[in-house]
């Protein structure tokens, strides 16, 4: 099926092989015997490229474009399923990004995709999150040869994968007669996972060029927690300066609002830096102008200010920080704690959801607490994302989960993305005065993320 969108259509469905020489099953801790492990038997990738409003930039680089991957599973029994996934070839590594064509680079993370799926056509799995830890090794290294770099960021063979790792949790919850998202879960992770919260704050995304007139009206509308991109271009010195006056501009424009959401009653503050301060001392220069025009005790979030390579202890800066793309693991995300960061951001729809619960959980353990950031991902992996965010408890200083979610501001066709979501109407999926209502429906249908959604199982018709 052909939209009116430039859709190029690169189908590699396999047939089924043979399925002899399988290892033996061994079902892991804390996964039910009564589960079934799940054979692949055919495997198939295809993708969708969707346009964006304006150029988005942020790392120094600038998209036009984004695919949208679709991975089609079908087990030994028959059933199908097909997984989504958003690349950001900018965000995971933004050297893959510079160093090749826009389309170059999604070319490559479009190659590890099919690489992952040619490893499991023909194996067996007891749960997804074992699958994952059974072939991530090899994917990235498959992505260190292809594209020639040894330091190659973990995060981009992770977003390769998400697609894979997503049809895999869906394949194997159809197999074993599973139908919410909660019974899902392994029982190792549920503890970080055992929330049922009814409003989750819906999170927009404010970059460098959008005007300050945009984020009052955002307010006005009922948004009170938004995403203000920080670290702009320039020199350290020109980017600071940059930054003191957008923080003082924002703050003069909004500091007096008012919203139930915080214990303060005061709007929180969220910035991103995407590592952009190379120095422990230039962001406490900006903490600093904060303190001076009174924003500093409304910023409730700085997120990965330095860049990961720097290895910059944290502990004695006084707002709280959050890793982002650094905490590519559960390991690293452990490595990052220790360092003195305060909050983790979960991206399931980027880093996996196996991997995700792995680092929520590393997190809970940690008593750190976690929201879910975005990768201008499509309707359907918002939902994804959200499952999640329900599940975490509330956000420190507010009674809600955090989700960012900003495609509805980026995509050219959002609506019409919008209308492949299997449950396109539901009240759970709109953002009403600034969250999003999720009640029992929500729940019950697990977010629509286990039900198959026609237009991307109709690329594999053939």
């Amino acid at each position: 099926m052909v939209s009116r969108r430039d859709f190029i259509k690169t189908s590699s469905v396999a047939c089924a092989g043979t399925l002899s020489g399988l290892a033996a099953i061994s079902v892991p801790a804390g996964c039910s015997p009564s589960l079934k492990p799940v054979t692949i038997q055919s495997v198939g990738s295809n993708f969708e490229r969707e346009p964006l409003i304006r150029p988005f930039g942020f790392k120094g680089g600038y998209m036009t474009e984004i695919w949208q991957t679709a991975n089609f599973l079908q087990s030994a029994s028959g059933i199908k399923k097909v997984g989504l996934c958003t690349q950001n070839v900018l965000w995971s590594d933004a050297s893959v990004f510079a160093g090749h064509s826009e389309s170059g680079g999604n070319a490559i993370m479009f190659a590890l995709t099919e690489y992952s799926l040619q490893l499991i056509k023909g194996r067996s799995f007891t749960d997804p999150v074992t699958l994952l830890d059974e072939i991530f090794d090899e994917v990235y290294e498959y992505g260190r040869k292809i594209t020639g770099k040894s330091d190659l960021r973990k995060t981009f063979a992770l977003n390769a994968l998400v697609g894979v790792d997503n049809a895999a949790w869906m394949l194997f919850a159809a197999e074993n007669g599973i139908t919410n998202f909660d019974d899902l879960i392994p029982k190792k992770y549920r503890p970080a996972l055992s929330k049922h919260s009814k409003i989750v704050a819906s999170i927009p995304l404010m970059a460098y060029s959008i005007p300050v007139s945009e984020i009052v009206q955002a307010v006005d509308s009922g948004y009170f927690f938004m995403k203000i991109k920080i670290g702009q271009p320039g020199t350290q010195a020109e980017m600071l300066e940059k930054d003191k006056e957008r923080l003082s501009s924002i703050h003069s424009a909004i500091g007096h609002y008012r919203t139930p959401h915080s214990e303060t009653g005061k709007l929180p503050y969220y910035f991103d830096a995407n590592g952009r301060y190379e120095e422990k001392e230039t962001l406490l220069k900006l903490i600093d102008h904060a303190k001076k025009i009174g924003a500093f005790d409304q910023i409730a979030i700085i997120e990965e200010p330095f860049p990961e390579e720097a290895e910059i202890d944290v502990t004695d800066i006084p707002v709280r920080l959050a890793s982002d793309e650094s905490a590519h693991t559960d390991k690293d995300a452990i490595t990052r704690i220790g360092m003195g960061y305060k909050a983790i951001a979960l991206k399931a729809i980027a880093k996996t959801m196996s991997m995700t619960m792995k680092i929520a959980n590393v997190a809970k353990e940690k008593n750190v607490p976690c929201f879910c950031a975005d990768l201008t991902v499509n309707p359907i992996l918002v939902d994804w994302n959200k499952n999640i965010a329900a599940r975490l408890d509330p956000f420190p200083g507010l009674g809600t989960g955090l989700l960012e979610t900003n495609g509805h501001q980026n995509y050219k066709n959002w609506e019409e993305m919008e209308s492949y979501h299997p449950y396109a109407d539901a009240s759970w999926r709109k953002t009403q005065n600034g969250v999003f209502s999720l009640n029992d429906d929500f729940f019950k249908k697990s977010g629509g993320i286990l039900t198959d959604s026609n237009h991307y199982m109709d690329l594999f018709k053939a």
